[in-house]
């Protein structure tokens, strides 16, 4: 299933970095929401990327705008990536059921066991309102989700 523009965002419910449930639907009426999947925590482009977004933070993560990293590594991966690289913003674990929420936004990767990456701009109603999905090796643009978030 592949996520359509103009449609709802399938919720969830995952755990973060330190084993608090997060859900999309307790963002909705109150902020948007940029969903970021990325394949692996540790990783080199994973790692490069996020570390863009937190020196960065305030354009992705503010009283408008919530910011969510996914991946499919367990919650106690995601506190030791999370503490090692100083991120302050939700790091969630789709680690079981395996990829559940990645193959809800049709990015799982059933070769590797991994979501490619993929960001998801949602407006405070639930809705997807920008995408974009690139292959594992392939570096996103933060500057064309920055843009994506100021049109809201």
């Amino acid at each position: 299933m592949s996520i359509t523009l103009g449609s709802p965002a399938p919720d969830f419910e995952l755990k973060n970095q330190h084993g608090e449930l997060v859900s999309l639907a307790s963002f909705k009426g109150k902020k948007n929401v940029v969903v970021l999947f990325y394949p692996f925590s540790f990783s080199g482009i994973c790692t490069g990327e996020l570390c863009g977004i937190r020196d960065d933070l305030k354009a992705f993560q503010n009283d408008d705008v919530q910011l969510i990293a996914i991946s499919c590594d367990s919650m106690f991966t995601q506190k030791v990536f999370a503490e090692k690289e100083g991120y302050e913003f939700p790091i969630l674990a789709d680690f079981w059921p395996h990829g559940a929420v990645a193959k809800s936004f049709g990015i799982f990767n059933e070769d590797r066991g991994c979501s490619v990456r993929g960001t998801f701009v949602i407006d405070k109603a639930g809705i997807v309102r920008w995408q974009v999905v690139n292959a594992l090796g392939d570096a996103r643009n933060i500057a064309d989700y920055k843009a994506a978030i100021a049109a809201l």
